[in-house]
């Protein structure tokens, strides 16, 4: 494990681009894929790589929106204390491990793109209390918890196929998460998971050469603590900026709305509704709109990679669908199954696309259509299928840079930096998932 770490580790450093790059290159791939294996011609995949290039741009401000409302959130004193006093559960490095898998996990089964801040915060803060851990290490494991979150309340897949007027609908009908993120096979992969994944981050932790802070990382550079006093002679838009009543009474406004949200639609936490809250807790415990504002200037920073590396994504994905070429892998893996390997091959299937297609709702557009009547007529129960895929898109995030990015721009690190250890975490948490997909 120690020889496999190491190498895996120095080679991922020097030979692993930034994430910009990765994404080129599998544009690059796609392209050349898609000419290859189907009858789609060099014109036609640039038209469909630049007819998807601008497909995701809600999405990429969701995610900008985000790093952004978590580092502001993360900027003001009330959460500071919070993370202080979890963080004080930790002592030794092996100690801060584990702290952070387990708080991450928790915050990805309730929403992933709320675990995603969380991670990066608490292994920020955890690193502070504990300068002797590895910070490059808790910043990976923080992203380790990523592999629940579809089996968790936030899943896409599943909350997909039990609301009604959904695009299966009327081939399979709704299927209540009972028989999704509640079944047998899913909460054995989740407990399962939930107890082992800290205690192997924590063995593979010790593998690892410490990791040297650059200089260029800032763990305090979303902070911003200093108030502008106000002037001798204050106008009145000086007053207003300074307020804290308008911030409360915005901040009351949003949370109202907040709590009128989960009244009438129950626990509907989707990314949405994460950020407004993220944003109007920012207003209100930053006390005054030019704090909040300050704050903001900081955490506007972090966001430039999303910003240019998610309609490459948007791209990769229009080739993949037009062109054919997504259908051809789940056709691939589906060919060669039984009803026993059926869901073991899905979730295969939804690894290879989950590269491409980096969107568990759009994963699920392309091959619910093609895994759905194929697992049927060997008789697999269809959540089994839903959630074989929703498992094998949730996995190879470990080695996906795309989710890495959101946590890596509060972290101040690179995806290669991280990527050794989520390589590790890969390759161990296909044991547990395997076992409760096939034998569940």
């Amino acid at each position: 494990m120690e020889a496999i770490s190491k190498g895996l580790d120095h080679f991922i450093q020097r030979f692993i681009p930034d994430a910009f790059l990765f994404a080129i290159i599998l544009t690059l791939i796609v392209f050349t894929l898609g000419v290859l294996t189907t009858d789609t011609s060099p014109v036609e995949m640039v038209n469909y790589w630049g007819g998807g290039f601008w497909s995701l741009l809600a999405f990429a401000m969701q995610m900008c929106l985000v790093v952004m409302t978590g580092s502001i959130l993360a900027n003001t004193s009330t959460v500071k204390k919070g993370l202080v006093l979890i963080s004080g559960f930790a002592n030794t490095p092996g100690q801060a491990v584990i702290l952070v898998t387990v708080v991450t996990i928790l915050a990805y089964l309730i929403n992933y793109g709320f675990g995603l801040v969380v991670g990066a915060l608490i292994a920020v803060q955890v690193f502070k209390k504990v300068p002797s851990a590895d910070y490059r290490v808790l910043v990976a494991v923080a992203y380790s918890g990523l592999l629940l979150w579809h089996g968790g309340l936030s899943g896409s897949i599943p909350l997909l196929l039990a609301t009604p007027g959904h695009f299966l609908e009327e081939q399979i009908g709704l299927i209540p998460i009972t028989e999704t993120i509640f079944s047998t096979f899913n909460i054995f992969i989740v407990v399962s998971l939930f107890i082992t994944l800290p205690i192997f981050n924590r063995y593979i932790s010790t593998k690892y050469i410490r990791f040297e802070l650059s200089k260029d990382i800032n763990l305090d550079k979303n902070e911003d603590d200093t108030l502008e006093p106000l002037p001798v002679d204050p106008t009145p838009s000086d007053r207003l900026e300074n307020s804290k009543i308008i911030s409360i009474i915005i901040s009351v406004l949003g949370l109202a709305f907040v709590f009128l949200h989960f009244r009438n639609n129950g626990f509907d936490l989707n990314l949405n509704v994460v950020n407004f809250i993220m944003l109007f807790l920012g207003i209100l415990f930053h006390g005054t709109p030019r704090k909040f504002l300050n704050s903001v200037t900081h955490a506007v920073k972090n966001v430039s990679g999303i910003i240019i590396q998610f309609p490459f994504y948007a791209g990769i994905m229009g080739m993949m669908v037009a062109s054919g070429l997504s259908d051809n892998i789940s056709l691939f893996f589906a060919d060669i199954s039984t009803e026993f390997t059926f869901p073991f091959f899905s979730f295969l299937s939804a690894g290879v696309l989950n590269f491409f297609i980096p969107s568990g709702g759009g994963q699920w557009a392309v091959q619910g259509p093609i895994m759905i009547p194929a697992g049927t007529a060997l008789g697999v129960d269809i959540p089994k299928i839903a959630m074989s895929v929703a498992w094998g898109d949730a996995w190879t995030n470990m080695i996906q840079p795309f989710w890495t990015l959101p946590l890596l721009a509060i972290a101040g690190l690179k995806a290669r930096d991280i990527m050794g250890i989520c390589f590790m975490v890969l390759i161990f948490s296909a044991i547990p998932i395997t076992i409760g997909l096939l034998f569940f």
